[in-house]
């Protein structure tokens, strides 16, 4: 069960509302409050205390599939909340949008159900992808050293021309090269993915850093 910390219970539950949620059961008291939301099998805990919990800002934090876009991006639209178009996926091929929460989380839809080409929406809002993919892009064209093409290949197997420029894992050890557009797929459906990096910051250098270093003679 994802949990959410935030600011206002009440303000958080009613932006999950336009998803779908409803509260089925809520507690606490002046200093901690916990509201208990439920869409379908989806659950969703708010919890919001004082002092309010410091929380790492993240450039992605939900991602939900939506039977209908467009009714959905409305429903924020009227509420108030600003929505950026961010494309059209292969995991999403009904289009994606990106919002956010009262508390700043970053939200993103995505519809399964395929729409015609000629019915598809410009994005808006610039560059679509996650900052911290970016970044890992960067470092690695920086560095060099990545395969010439994604290792990923597209859902039926087919392979994608499209050239390497980050590297992926898991806690089961394994990696694979992809591109941008592919290593949002995977970070997205895949269990545990995470990016991995090649810049000296891992755990073999922590490890490396804890072993015993030589005693150093103090001069008199």
């Amino acid at each position: 069960m994802p949990v959410l910390y935030v600011a206002d219970a009440d303000a958080a539950q009613q932006f999950y509302q336009l998803f779908g949620y409803s509260e089925q059961r809520s507690g606490g008291d002046g200093e901690s409050r916990w509201s208990y939301l439920q869409c379908g099998d989806l659950t969703l805990l708010l919890a919001a205390v004082k002092p309010r919990l410091f929380t790492v800002e993240l450039p992605l934090l939900i991602y939900l599939y939506v039977d209908d876009l467009e009714a959905t991006r409305e429903r924020l639209t009227a509420a108030g909340h600003a929505v950026e178009r961010a494309g059209y996926p292969e995991h999403a091929p009904g289009g994606e949008c990106r919002t956010t929460d009262p508390d700043g989380n970053v939200v993103l839809f995505g519809q399964r159900r395929a729409v015609p080409e000629q019915a598809r929406v410009e994005r808006t809002g610039g560059e679509p992808r996650f900052s911290l993919i970016r970044e890992a892009a960067e470092a690695v064209s920086r560095r060099g050293g990545a395969p010439e093409r994604c290792q990923i290949g597209g859902p039926r197997g087919e392979p994608c021309p499209e050239p390497a420029e980050v590297k992926l894992a898991d806690g089961w050890g394994d990696s694979v090269w992809g591109c941008m557009a592919h290593a949002d797929e995977a970070l997205l459906n895949a269990r545990g993915a995470f990016l991995a990096t090649e810049d000296g910051g891992g755990l073999g250098a922590f490890l490396q850093a804890r072993q015993p270093q030589p005693e150093r003679s103090v001069g008199t």
